[in-house]
C-alpha cells in the first residue's frame, strides 16, 4: 500500500513540473502576439494593480512618473520591448543600465514594488516587460497626460543590450536626422517623433548634458532670458556627475506633461540641441508650431507615438520568459 501511495506521488509531481514548466505557448499553439488585455483570464486584476501602484508610488514619490515615462524610451527603443533595461550587471554583461546613455534612470526598485504586487495575486503570469509599459501608460495620465490603451502580451529578455545601445537610442544632442532616422526605424514618422520630444515638457537634465551650450560660450540661439537661469543652476563648466545638478525641463509647468514645451522651444529655451533643432528643423517646425497651439493635437501624434514605441518587436508567445523577479534573468534567479 505504501509502495502505491509512493507511486501515485511521484506520477503527481511529475505531471505538475510537466505543466509548470511548459511554455506559455506549446509549439502548435498559435501566438496572439500582442492584444487588449491579455491576462483578462490569467489574472484579471493585473492592469489594476499596476495602476494603483503607480498611483501610490506617485504620492510618495513624485519622480517615479517620469522614470516610467524615461524606461519605454530606453527600453523599447532599444531593439525590442522586452524589460531588458531591468536587467543588473553581471560578471560578463554590462547592463543597460549602467550605460552613458542611461546617466539619470533611476527608480528601478520601485518597479519591483510594482512586480511584487502583481506575483502576490498572479505568481509568474505577467511579464516584466508589459509591467514597464504599463507603469508608463499610467504614469503619463499622473503627468496629466493622456490614457493610452496598450496591448499586452510581451514577454521578458534574457540578456542585456547595452553593446548596441548607442546604435538605436539617439542621444539629447544628436542631430534631428539621426533621431528621426531612429524613430522612422520603428514606424514612427515626423509628427510622432516631435510628439514623443514632447516628454522633455516634464522632468529635469543634468547639467552634465548642457553645459557644453554653456561653456565656454554661451550658445548664441539660447534666450538670454534662460541663459541667466541655466547658469546659476549649471555654475560649473565641468559638473561633477554624481552631484544633483540640474535645470528643469520647463520652469512653468515641471510637473505638467503639456505642449507648454513646444512655445518654449520656438522661443529659444530649449535645454538641448535637439529641442533647438526641433524647432528651426524645416522638417520639424510646422509640426512644433501645430503643437504649440493645440494641446489636442499633441495628445493625439504622443499617443500614436506612444503605441507604436510600446509594440516594438517584443517578445511573445514561446520567446522570453516571465521573470521571477525583474533584475534578474530566471536562469541567474
Amino acid at each position: 500500500m505504501a509502495s502505491n501511495s509512493k507511486a501515485l506521488f511521484f506520477f503527481a509531481l511529475l505531471s505538475f513540473s510537466a505543466v509548470s514548466l511548459r511554455p506559455a505557448f506549446a509549439d502548435n499553439e498559435e501566438d496572439p502576439g500582442l492584444v487588449m488585455n491579455f491576462y483578462k483570464d490569467a489574472c484579471p486584476q493585473a492592469e489594476d494593480i499596476i495602476r494603483e501602484q503607480v498611483k501610490l508610488l506617485y504620492k510618495r514619490h513624485k519622480n517615479t512618473a517620469f522614470s516610467w515615462l524615461r524606461n519605454i524610451f530606453h527600453d523599447c527603443g532599444v531593439q525590442s520591448c522586452d524589460a531588458s533595461l531591468l536587467l543588473d550587471s553581471t560578471r560578463r554583461t554590462l547592463s543597460e543600465k549602467e550605460t552613458d546613455r542611461s546617466f539619470g534612470l533611476r527608480n528601478f526598485r520601485y518597479i519591483e514594488t510594482i512586480k511584487e504586487a502583481v506575483e502576490r495575486e498572479c505568481p509568474g503570469v505577467v511579464s516584466c516587460a508589459d509591467i514597464l509599459v504599463l507603469s508608463a501608460r499610467d504614469g503619463i495620465v499622473s503627468l496629466g497626460g493622456p490614457y493610452i490603451p496598450l496591448k499586452t502580451g510581451r514577454r521578458d529578455g534574457r540578456k542585456s543590450r547595452a553593446a548596441v545601445v548607442e546604435e538605436y537610442l539617439p542621444d539629447h544632442n544628436e542631430s534631428i536626422s539621426v533621431v528621426l532616422e531612429r524613430f522612422s526605424a520603428m514606424g514612427i514618422n515626423t509628427p510622432g517623433v516631435v510628439a514623443l520630444l514632447g516628454a522633455h515638457s516634464v522632468g529635469r537634465t543634468h547639467c552634465v548634458k548642457l553645459v557644453h551650450r554653456l561653456y565656454p560660450e554661451v550658445a548664441s540661439e539660447l534666450n538670454p532670458d534662460h541663459v541667466e537661469h541655466m547658469l546659476y543652476k549649471c555654475p560649473d563648466p565641468i559638473p561633477d556627475p554624481k552631484a544633483v545638478q540640474y535645470v528643469r525641463n520647463d520652469r512653468g509647468t515641471p510637473m505638467i506633461l503639456d505642449n507648454n514645451y513646444y512655445r518654449n522651444i520656438l522661443d529659444n529655451k530649449g535645454l538641448l540641441i535637439v529641442d533647438h533643432q526641433l524647432a528651426t528643423d524645416k522638417r520639424t517646425k510646422p509640426f512644433v508650431k501645430k503643437m504649440a497651439k493645440s494641446q489636442d493635437y499633441f495628445f493625439k501624434e504622443f499617443s500614436r507615438a506612444i503605441a507604436l514605441l510600446s509594440e516594438n518587436n517584443p517578445l511573445t508567445g514561446s520567446k522570453g520568459e516571465i521573470r521571477k523577479q525583474c533584475n534578474v534573468a530566471n536562469k541567474l534567479h
